[in-house]
């Protein structure tokens, strides 16, 4: 995979504040796609997006549909032409060379998918402990979430389905059916996400949320009941 084209799928919806600094991090990536897919944004989303496209030699597209970040990223994904799909948040960046070791990973033997270490860009001292959780996770239980740039060759993704179209929990379903066919490796290098989250209604509290929202998913709560009620918390 070593000369494999990476598609980046980036669904966004009201980012304007976050979008420029990502975008940023791609711009002298070789052999890569940008598919930038918006959710009905109010904001300037769209024209920095566009502004972006103009001022790169990157390939990028710009979609926009109906927002539900499962449905925004099965779009982009269906207008993919890279051999890679990476699923990239609007408020994460990836590192240096990401596409490096993108391409490493996937060469592994019984490697089905991969994903990055988190780190979170804030300097609340409990954040600490929450990317050493997240790194205990995906590295022994083969969980990394969404927002961790989870990556996978294009011919897997359509052969588990894709993302199924659920208001909250997608990028756990997917994760779940990969584990059932391969390895999911971590690699060794952390994507920087935004503490937004986080600072908002602090380390306890969110963490606290978003381990209810898994159990009570597991235990059969519908994922649009589990979505009104995350909605509501934030």
């Amino acid at each position: 995979m070593n000369e494999a084209k990476i598609s980046i799928i980036i669904p966004v919806l009201n980012e304007e504040k976050t979008i420029t600094s990502v975008l940023a991090k791609l711009i002298n990536s070789p052999h890569i796609q940008i598919i930038i897919v918006d959710g009905g944004s109010v904001d300037n989303t769209i024209k920095v997006a566009e502004i972006f496209r103009q001022n790169t030699d990157v390939e990028v597209q710009i979609l926009e549909t109906v927002r539900g970040r499962a449905h925004q990223m099965n779009m982009g994904a269906k207008s993919a032409t890279g051999e890679i799909l990476l699923f990239l948040h609007a408020d994460t960046q990836l590192p240096d060379r990401f596409e490096k070791w993108v391409r490493q990973v996937l060469d592994e033997p019984n490697v089905i998918a991969g994903a990055f270490e988190l780190k979170i860009t804030a300097s609340v001292r409990g954040l600490r402990w929450v990317e050493q959780g997240v790194k205990w996770r995906s590295h022994f239980l083969q969980m990394p979430y969404g927002d961790q740039a989870i990556f996978l060759k294009a011919s897997t993704f359509w052969d588990v389905g894709g993302f199924r179209e659920l208001p909250l929990m997608e990028d756990f379903e997917l994760v779940n059916q990969l584990r059932r066919r391969g390895k999911i490796a971590l690699v060794p290098v952390a994507v920087t996400t935004s503490g937004r989250r986080w600072q908002k209604l602090g380390v306890l509290r969110t963490t606290l949320i978003n381990q209810i929202i898994i159990i009570a998913y597991l235990l059969g709560v519908s994922p649009s009941r589990l979505a009104n009620w995350y909605r509501s918390k934030h």
